[in-house]
């Protein structure tokens, strides 16, 4: 059996799909990481979540997120390609986020963070979800192409995991005090 480690790390450098090897402060390594970290958040609030729905919903994501992941490490000259994130995948989180913010009783401003074990893990999950977000706009904006569907799914589902932590609140019964201003600008929405 092969073992994990390899020491061709022990330099700076990791392999991309394809064998292309680069430094480990590469912005697609950066993205790729960040995508990452958030799928092992999405597993600690799965792991906090008593909510089969909400449940078998991120195991999705997550699998979702690996799919990602892969994008991210694949250049687009390699020869074997990733499986893109689809529109489809997209439109899904989009009518996620519309059927929760139609539930009775969901908060829509900001409110503090903390006041609900589990739900305070998937505010934890949005906010490495925009740093993801933040990652992969430098990417692009590098000059490197990548799927021109993360971005949209990401933005989606960081708004999904802000819901999420209301509807886990709501449904524990927890009292939110939303805010009325966030660094003194009215807020309406996250």
């Amino acid at each position: 059996m092969a073992s994990i480690s390899t020491q061709t790390g022990d330099h700076g450098q990791t392999g991309l799909i394809g064998g292309i090897r680069v430094s480990k402060s590469h912005l697609r390594i950066e993205a790729g990481g960040t995508i990452d970290e958030l799928n092992s958040v999405m597993g600690l609030a799965r792991s906090f979540c008593d909510d089969a729905e909400v449940c078998q919903l991120l195991k999705t994501i997550q699998r979702e997120l690996f799919i990602i992941g892969s994008s991210l490490a694949t250049l687009p000259h390699s020869q074997k390609q990733a499986s893109p994130i689809t529109s489809d995948r997209v439109d899904a989180l989009t009518a996620h986020v519309h059927r929760i913010e139609k539930i009775k009783g969901i908060v829509f401003d900001w409110i503090l963070p903390g006041e609900h074990t589990t739900s305070a893990t998937f505010d934890m999950a949005r906010t490495v979800c925009r740093r993801a977000e933040r990652c992969i706009v430098r990417l692009t904006e590098s000059g490197e192409k990548i799927d021109s569907n993360i971005l949209p799914y990401l933005n989606r589902l960081s708004d999904m995991l802000w819901l999420i932590g209301r509807l886990v609140e709501l449904r524990a019964g927890v009292k939110t005090t939303p805010s009325k201003t966030m660094h003194g600008i009215n807020s309406t929405s996250p």
